[in-house]
C-alpha cells in the first residue's frame, strides 16, 4: 500500500501530535508500505490560507502515486479548499489524523467563527478520520455536522519503562518535598501558569516543581512564565523548589521521569494527552482537567486527579493532601502504573489505522 502523509515542518517536532504521526509512519515502513512525507512551512495562520492558491502545492498533491493520502489535520489551513479540488481529480481516499480540533482550543471571540468555519470545510473534503481519542471523534462530528467513516486508535507513549511496585511505593514514601513534574511546550493551553498560581499559594518546602518543555522566544506567554519561574527560583526561601530543564532528548526525559511523584499538565484543553500515559508508564498519578479528554486515562480519585481548568486552589488541595499523606500517593502511583500496562501498544495502534486506511482505500468501506 501506497502512502503520502501531509505534515507541517518536521516529523522530529517534540509534541504528542508529532508522535503519533511518526510512530505511524514507522509502523507502515515495518509493513513495506512505502511513505512519502510531503511537509509544509511553518506560517502565520493568513499565510497558511494562501497556500490554497499556491498552483505548486496543488500539482505536487494530484500527482503523487499513491494508494491514499494522509494529512495531519494540523494542516487544514493549508488544506480546504485545494482539497475540494482535488476530489475532483484524484481516486484516492483522503484521510485526516484528527489530534485535536483548532476550534476546540480557547481563541478570542473575533477570529474563533473564522476558525471554527474554515476547519468544519476542511472536514467536509475527508473521506476517512483517524482519531486519537473518542472525545476528538466526537468533536469533528459536532463540527463538520456529519459522520464518515473513522477509527479511534489511541496513542501510546515515547517510552517503554521498566519499574518495579517496590520502587514506585519507595519514591513515594521519600522524605521532602511533592515533586511534581509538567511537560510541555510554553503555551497558554498546557496551563503552566495555573500551575504556578497553585506552586506559589502552597507552603514552602510542601511541593518542589520541575518543567521541561521547549518555547518560542518572541512568545510573549514563553516570557511571561520564564520570568516567574527565574523569579521564584531567586527569591524563593525554598532553594530548587522549581526547575526549568527546557527541551530533553528522549533518553534524559525518561529519567527525570522517573524520580518524580506526580506528573501535572492541568491542559484548558487536551485532545488525548500522551504525557500524562507516559508519566504513568514510571508510576506517576496524573493531575490534569475536566475539559477534553484527559478523563479517557485517567480515572478521577483512582490514578490521578482531574480538577476545573484554570483553578489554582483546586490543584494545590490535590498537592497538599498527596504531600502529607504518602500511602495515599503510593495507592494512586501503583495503579497509574496498572492503568499504563492495560493500554494499547504503539504497535496495536498501528494495525489498528493501517487495517482501516487499507480498507478504505480498496473499497471495502462505503459508509459509516
Amino acid at each position: 500500500m501506497r502512502v503520502a502523509l501531509v505534515i507541517y515542518g518536521s516529523l522530529d517536532t517534540i509534541s504528542g501530535g508529532f508522535l503519533y504521526d511518526q510512530k505511524l509512519v514507522e509502523y507502515l515502513q515495518d509493513q513495506s508500505d512505502p511513505v512519502e512525507i510531503i511537509s509544509l512551512p511553518w506560517r502565520s495562520y493568513p499565510r497558511l490560507l494562501l497556500d490554497n492558491l499556491s498552483p505548486a502545492l496543488y500539482r505536487r498533491l494530484a500527482s503523487i502515486d499513491v494508494d491514499v493520502l494522509i494529512q495531519d489535520e494540523l494542516c487544514h489551513p493549508s488544506l480546504f479548499w485545494i482539497n475540494r479540488r482535488l476530489k475532483k481529480r484524484v481516486r484516492f481516499p483522503i484521510v485526516s489524523i484528527v489530534h485535536h480540533l483548532r476550534a476546540s482550543e480557547a481563541h478570542p471571540a473575533g477570529v474563533i467563527g473564522l476558525y471554527r468555519l474554515v476547519e468544519r470545510e476542511y472536514l467536509r473534503t475527508n473521506d476517512g478520520f483517524v482519531y486519537n481519542s473518542r472525545t476528538t471523534r466526537q468533536a469533528v462530528e459536532a463540527l463538520s455536522r456529519s459522520q464518515l467513516p473513522g477509527v479511534v486508535a489511541f496513542p501510546s507513549g515515547q517510552f517503554r519503562p521498566v519499574i518495579d511496585s517496590t520502587e514506585i511505593t519507595v519514591r513515594a514514601h521519600q522524605p521532602g518535598p511533592l515533586k511534581l513534574l509538567f511537560i510541555g511546550n510554553l503555551i497558554p493551553r498546557k496551563g503552566l501558569h495555573t500551575l504556578l498560581d497553585a506552586l506559589e499559594s502552597m507552603p514552602p518546602g510542601m511541593a518542589a516543581l520541575t518543567v521541561v518543555g521547549g518555547y518560542l522566544s518572541d512568545s510573549h506567554y514563553a516570557r511571561e512564565m520564564l520570568t516567574r519561574m527565574r523569579t521564584r527560583m531567586r527569591d524563593s526561601k525554598q532553594p530548587g523548589c522549581i526547575k526549568f530543564l527546557g527541551a530533553l532528548s528522549r533518553e534524559e526525559l525518561a529519567g527525570v521521569v522517573r524520580t518524580h511523584h506526580l506528573i501535572a499538565v492541568p491542559s484548558s484543553y487536551e485532545g488525548y494527552g500522551i504525557v500524562y500515559l507516559e508519566g504513568m508508564g514510571y508510576g506517576l498519578p496524573a493531575i490534569a482537567t475536566t475539559r477534553g479528554a484527559a478523563g479517557e486515562i485517567i480515572t478521577d480519585g483512582q490514578n490521578g486527579y482531574l480538577v476545573t481548568p484554570e483553578d489554582p486552589a483546586a490543584l494545590a488541595a490535590v498537592f497538599a493532601t498527596l504531600a502529607i499523606n504518602r500511602d495515599r500517593l503510593a495507592a494512586l502511583s501503583l495503579a497509574a502504573r496498572s492503568r499504563y500496562l492495560d493500554h494499547s501498544t504503539w504497535e496495536q495502534t498501528g494495525d489498528l489505522i493501517r487495517r482501516f486506511i487499507h480498507d478504505l482505500a480498496f473499497g471495502r468501506i462505503n459508509g459509516v
